[in-house]
């Protein structure tokens, strides 16, 4: 059954109450159905009468915090220090993808007054009506941001986010061990690095990098585009000694990687180590993207998720978990502060950077794009 047949009789199943929400998106998602559309279908059967006013006052501090954030994406003191100062009892859950996030949420999980999804997924969220607005007068802290950060494609305005951490993707390397530094991906088929070079085990980054090396977008669904992504995808992979993500650090660091497609904040964790490793944005482009703390509209401590939001603005709370995380900060103040700062991007390189949008119908003929590179 085809996405375009299916979800139109899930939705009226979804309507007239004869499946659960969280039921409609596991199904929905099985189909090959993007998050954007399975959003939509959400809010146009989503109940609203008791929704809480969005722009209700924020009343006094509550004594509760509810945060669900990813996992190792905080310093170690940050919750307890803030629980220490404002006399909040924090509870902290974590996951392991925007998927997971969104499910929850879309399913009607309810309790959570901070999440941090990825810029693509605060579309999702707003368009289902999910989020709270941000009052700003209670976030003082808001001018340490840097204006790159501000008002992105995804919240224009920035009407409900507070960015959170941010990072590129890219090429990292040895300089002591490659002569000259990669120019952009075609440094994958170089048969001279051969079973000295890795991808990153994601779908998204890698298919995305091959589509930038043809001059495509890295959100294009473009059959054709596509097929080009996978077949090039296929020539590197008889050359690379492994698709791996972040563990790729290690072998960087003892010379058995001398190349690898990698973030630019786990290059700068990794160069702490190794001094003979060097990053680069391919000339084609690439992938930039930033997490945002946001406020779900069901939250029943707003008022302390916006303490946590301005407390998380100071520059020293902000270079702590950038210190934690190696990731780079949105705060401008706090990367000041910090020994070893993941620079901002030029206005060069910006015009060569991308932010990943929601696949939509398409992520169907993306994942068997992937399963082909894997198992060809």
């Amino acid at each position: 059954m085809r996405p375009a047949d299916g979800l139109p009789a899930l939705a009226r199943a979804l309507s007239h109450g004869r499946i659960s929400r969280r039921a409609f998106v596991r199904r929905a998602t099985a189909l090959g159905a993007g998050l954007s559309t399975i959003g939509t279908l959400l809010a146009a059967c989503r109940p609203r009468a008791d929704a809480p006013p969005p722009d209700a006052p924020l009343g006094p501090l509550e004594s509760r915090l509810n945060i669900y954030n990813w996992s190792d994406y905080i310093a170690d003191d940050t919750v307890r220090n803030f629980e220490r100062e404002f006399g909040v009892e924090v509870r902290y859950d974590t996951y392991e993808s925007n998927e997971d996030l969104l499910a929850r949420l879309q399913a009607g999980a309810t309790g959570y007054d901070l999440v941090v999804p990825t810029g693509y997924a605060i579309e999702v969220l707003r368009a289902t009506d999910l989020l709270a607005p941000l009052h700003r007068e209670h976030l003082p802290n808001w001018g340490n941001l840097a204006p790159l950060f501000q008002d992105s494609v995804f919240d224009p305005g920035s009407a409900y986010s507070v960015p959170w951490q941010w990072g590129t993707t890219g090429i990292a390397y040895r300089t002591d061990l490659v002569p000259e530094p990669p120019a952009g991906w075609g440094v994958f088929h170089d048969r001279r690095y051969a079973r000295r070079m890795t991808q990153m085990d994601d779908p998204r980054d890698v298919i995305g990098a091959w589509l930038r090396y043809r001059g495509h977008s890295i959100n294009s669904t473009d059959r054709p585009a596509l097929q080009s992504a996978r077949d090039d995808a296929l020539v590197a992979k008889r050359l690379l000694k492994a698709y791996v993500s972040a563990p790729v650090k290690a072998q960087l660091i003892v010379g058995d990687v001398w190349i690898a497609q990698l973030w630019n904040g786990d290059t700068v964790q990794a160069q702490a180590e190794q001094p003979a490793l060097a990053y680069v944005l391919p000339q084609e482009g690439s992938t930039i993207w930033a997490d945002y703390l946001v406020i779900p509209r069901s939250a029943p401590h707003k008022r302390a998720a916006h303490e946590f939001m301005n407390y998380a603005l100071r520059p020293e709370v902000a270079a702590a978990v950038s210190r934690f995380t190696g990731y780079g900060t949105p705060n401008v103040a706090a990367a000041g502060m910090l020994d070893r700062p993941v620079p901002y991007p030029t206005a060069g390189e910006l015009g060569r950077l991308e932010y990943q949008h929601d696949l939509g119908a398409a992520t169907a003929l993306w994942d068997q794009t992937w399963t082909e590179i894997k198992s060809g």
